[in-house]
């Protein structure tokens, strides 16, 4: 019982309250798929379509990749089809990152040598990094309060690194012996990595201009630096059922739509998922990049080609979702239930947290970011609350490693995917009733 109390009102967690995981539309796609075979795939030629139970094709079924691609353009109103060549099928955006970093990065002397990524970042995604080789090479660049980076920041890093230790241009088998195989193509290696959430991101929930999306992607063709977006909240938009509403615009797109005409690869790759759409359990994303080349170098890893592409079968089933049209119904009826738990959050911010309390917008996406004012003693609140019930994530959990900005001062990322309505306001009650007994200076 006491477990219980303790979890009574949890903030941190980031995954959907289970009322509203889609079981039974996944239950019916599961069925269809299993059942009528025939229905499920026009044509099994063993190459480019396998059977669902069957290994998959290193990028994933093109029936597939091409749904994906087409419910991409119509729902991002894309002027230009995209080529579903251009996708690769993954088993979620954590293991996505990983096999980007495998395929398009090498730590080692002195060819990618440095990782920069937004912050606060999302605080699970250090570790990915530092598995694979960057303990050392993290740079933190600060989000500020509208959503914007601190480009200038990035730009006097990349500067800096460059004029002590200039990059060598072309990368060829040579200066990667470490991680080349003469049986598959040469790896594609970035001299620097921009790690980014830029639509709600996790966990201030800002997202990009325009403007400074195309800034980013100036400044990476310049330094041969890859820019990895997890594009995993782009569609949980409140304002999309809204007459003339449109996405925010990927920067995959932008990426495409400026490539340079001697350009091969690009640098920009959307890692995406439906974990956040249909449920975490399923395992199962997919990666954008500007040409079939990226992709295809993806795709390509050790992995993949001895075991096809990851979540096979749970591909198959959601394309029955995408066929039907059912994902859209799903995504909707998310966006009307978020929608309302993000409207309860700011208004009981407002009625029961101290004056002066900052509560960053929330227009989408799981995320906002509260900061208290600066009496107010961050950490020994959270204790106490989390004494009373309510499971606060102070900034601190939101640091880059080894380059720490101070967030657990005074920030708080709160989570409205996990609490319904009524446990968000009274949480936030508790909330602001101990931040009374922890003024600094009454």
């Amino acid at each position: 019982m006491s477990h219980q109390k303790i979890a009574a009102y949890n903030f941190f967690k980031g995954h959907p309250s289970t009322e509203l995981l889609p079981t039974v539309e996944l239950l019916q796609a599961s069925q269809t798929v299993l059942t009528k075979f025939n229905k499920t795939l026009a044509n099994y030629d063993g190459r480019s379509n396998t059977h669902p139970l069957n290994y998959g094709p290193d990028l994933g079924n093109l029936e597939i990749r091409s749904l994906i691609a087409q419910w991409n353009d119509r729902v991002f109103n894309k002027k230009e089809k995209t080529n579903p060549d251009c996708f690769n099928l993954t088993n979620g955006a954590s293991f996505g990152l990983m096999n980007i970093l495998l395929q398009c990065t090498a730590p080692f002397n002195n060819i990618t040598k440095r990782v920069f990524m937004i912050s606060p970042t999302y605080f699970l995604i250090n570790a990915v990094f530092i598995d694979n080789g960057f303990a050392n090479k993290l740079t933190a660049i600060e989000e500020f309060e509208n959503g914007e980076i601190d480009i200038k920041k990035l730009e006097f890093e990349l500067e800096k690194i460059e004029s002590e230790n200039p990059s060598k241009s072309p990368i060829t088998k040579d200066d990667i012996l470490e991680k080349y195989d003469p049986n598959r193509p040469l790896k594609k290696i970035y001299n620097y990595v921009l790690y980014l959430v830029p639509t709600f991101s996790n966990p201030k929930g800002g997202t990009l201009s325009y403007e400074t999306k195309l800034k980013l992607i100036q400044i990476a063709r310049k330094y041969n630096m890859l820019i990895i977006c997890d594009d995993v909240y782009d569609l949980l938009d409140f304002s999309a059922c809204e007459e003339g509403h449109e996405y925010h615009k990927k920067m995959i797109t932008i990426d495409r739509e400026t490539l340079p005409k001697d350009e091969k690869f690009g640098n920009v790759i959307s890692n995406a998922t439906f974990s956040k759409l249909l449920g975490a359990g399923l395992r199962t994303g997919w990666q954008e990049t500007a040409t079939p080349e990226l992709a295809n170098l993806l795709s390509s890893g050790g992995a993949n080609l001895s075991g096809g592409t990851p979540g096979h079968l749970n591909t198959v089933i959601i394309g029955e979702l995408l066929k039907s049209g059912e994902i859209d119904n799903i995504i909707a009826g998310l966006n009307k239930i978020y929608s309302e738990r993000a409207e309860a959050l700011k208004i009981a911010i407002k009625q029961y947290m101290p004056a002066g309390t900052v509560i960053s917008p929330v227009d989408g996406g799981y995320f906002s970011w509260v900061t208290l004012p600066d009496q107010y003693d961050n950490k020994k609140i959270a204790e106490e609350c989390s004494n009373r019930g309510v499971i606060l994530a102070t900034g601190d959990n939101f640091e880059v490693t080894g380059d720490p900005l101070g967030w657990g001062e005074h920030g708080v990322r709160v989570s409205i995917s996990y609490l319904d309505v009524d446990k968000i306001r009274e949480g936030i009650k508790i909330w602001g009733q101990v931040c009374k007994l922890y003024q600094t200076n009454k």
